[in-house]
């Protein structure tokens, strides 16, 4: 009574009488949507590795592993922190540098037993190593700590002359156990060093400095290059981020890279443009540059006054941060238009807080811009007076494909197939699975359509797919094509409100009386 899976035996060639159980799998696949709140940024910072994505969750996690955020361009942290005032809480940070960056080290006085910092950056010149005695007698005990990490303790090393400096250097690099993993601060080189051990405590300070490298980062070095091992906006390749920032990269010439890997890689890609930017200077680069992709939304270089509080300070920082931010905290069919962000106290334009000058965009000026397919922040909304995105459009001139809401929900649907669908190749081609395709694919646009993501005006269905032998002749089948077609109509975004209001003494008002009221109601 043999049990197999279906497809693993030939049911049309069995010989010994017996009852044979067949496993039959699901037929009809289930699509669960792929998240669309994952947000990539890349910049610089004074640790962590490069070129990496990390993932990060709050600015505890971006500290533990990248460091303080620096009052500086190009950083990364301001970029996180920013968009954590506005709920984003799942991150893919990539550090980036020019190249020249180094780890702090130190070398044991009279010893060629040299420590390293984990990662290069400036916060390693912070690292403090102590030694003394071991909880065990005749072992010793090493402590190694960092401000912002939990402290490392490597307890009963013993051993004497070069094996004890060998058995230290093991323990920093290798761990003591399930209890007590690698150094996530140091590594360690015992080198040739056979004296006593003595107790001692240092500071990476007095060492050889580290740097983080970031001084001649510009906005090519954050896009980075897609050759391995990839660096920068690159590292980003298959992390399925659904929205990604180059922090501070107002370079125009690395607009059309970033549009470009953002429709390759389903990302909708935060653009800026340099600080303190006019209307007609942001028009006139975006156009000769040739920026019109729907993967790329592109803000206006009014930059944001923003209260640092982990440098004390009121810095004037970009706009991407906020939008990526909002963008990641809404459902992909909404937009990002007339949506409070949080945090804000200012702009280039209104004026540094406290001057007293309250300056607003014109209708004029706001038509500009959002005709060029530019973006901006601004105060007031169309609901009131508070901070937020005045357009809710992308970088392209199509009207049709202009909407936050087109980008987000088109890369949406298209990840999710992507990531789904793919169990149906090599399948036998046959009407069964042009049905199993079909019914996955309609099921998941259900459940959208039920949850809101899809709808229409008049009620009717706002999707089909069509993958049966209308679409799939025996010309392709025999070829191994199997093709289905789906179209999807998407929600369009009030962008223009008209309220008509007739008024006046000798205005005739129609009035409609509703069945089984008394009295008449106004229509």
């Amino acid at each position: 009574m043999p049990i197999v899976q279906q497809g693993s035996i030939n049911t049309t060639a069995l010989v010994v009488p017996d009852l044979y159980v067949q496993i039959v799998p699901p037929q009809n696949l289930v699509l669960n949507g792929v998240p669309t709140n994952v947000v990539g940024v890349v910049g610089s910072a004074a640790w962590g590795p490069v070129g990496q994505p990390v993932i990060v969750a709050s600015m505890a996690d971006y500290a533990r592993n990248f460091g303080p955020l620096l009052a500086r361009k190009y950083d990364m942290g301001t970029q996180v922190a920013t968009a954590v005032q506005q709920g984003a809480a799942d991150f893919r940070c990539v550090r980036a540098t020019d190249g020249t960056d180094t780890a702090a080290a130190f070398q044991l006085p009279n010893t060629s037993f040299l420590f390293t910092a984990l990662y290069t950056g400036s916060l390693g010149n912070r690292i403090t190593v102590a030694m003394g005695t071991g909880s065990k007698a005749g072992t010793w005990r090493l402590a190694v700590t960092l401000p912002g990490f939990q402290p490392e303790v490597f307890d009963n090393i013993g051993g004497t002359g070069a094996a004890f400096w060998q058995a230290l250097a093991a323990a920093v690099n290798n761990g003591l156990g399930p209890q007590r993993g690698p150094s996530q601060i140091v590594v360690a080189s015992a080198g040739t060093t056979a004296v006593a051990p003595v107790g001692f405590a240092w500071g990476f300070e007095t060492g050889a400095p580290g740097s983080d490298g970031a001084s001649g980062v510009t906005a090519a070095s954050l896009v980075g290059v897609d050759t391995a091992p990839r660096q920068g906006m690159y590292a980003l390749r298959g992390q399925r981020c659904s929205i990604a920032v180059l922090a501070d990269a107002d370079d125009a010439t690395q607009y059309t890279p970033q549009a470009a890997f953002g429709l390759s890689e389903g990302i909708y890609m935060i653009l800026v443009g340099p600080v303190g930017d006019t209307i007609g200077n942001a028009v006139s680069v975006k156009q000769s540059v040739g920026l019109d992709a729907y993967s790329a939304k592109l803000m206006f270089g009014d930059w944001i006054w923003w209260n640092d509080q982990v440098n004390q300070q009121l810095r004037l920082v970009s706009p991407q941060g906020f939008v990526a931010g909002r963008l990641a905290n809404l459902s992909p069919e909404q937009s990002s238009l007339n949506k409070p962000l949080y945090g804000v106290i200012g702009s280039q334009k209104s004026g540094n807080p406290g001057t007293g000058q309250i300056t607003t965009y014109s209708a004029a000026e706001l038509g500009v811009l959002l005709q060029a397919g530019i973006d901006v922040i601004a105060n007031p909304q169309p609901a009131g007076s508070f901070w937020g995105v005045r357009g809710g459009h992308n970088a392209s001139s199509n009207a049709a494909t202009s909407g936050d809401n087109y980008t987000r929900l088109t890369n949406y649907i298209a990840a999710t197939l992507a990531a789904g669908m793919g169990q149906y190749v090599g399948q036998v081609i046959n009407a069964g699975l042009f049905r199993r395709i079909r019914a996955t694919q309609l099921s998941f646009l259900q459940n959208m359509l039920a949850q809101g993501l899809l709808g229409s005006t008049d009620g009717a269905l706002p999707f089909s797919v069509i993958c049966d032998a209308t679409n799939n002749p025996p010309s392709r089948t025999g070829l191994g094509y199997v093709q289905s077609d789906a179209q999807v109509q998407y929600q369009a975004i009030n962008e223009k409100f008209i309220v008509n209001m007739e008024g006046g003494q000798t205005v005739q008002v129609q009035r409609q009386t509703l069945p089984g009221m008394p009295g008449s109601l106004a229509a």
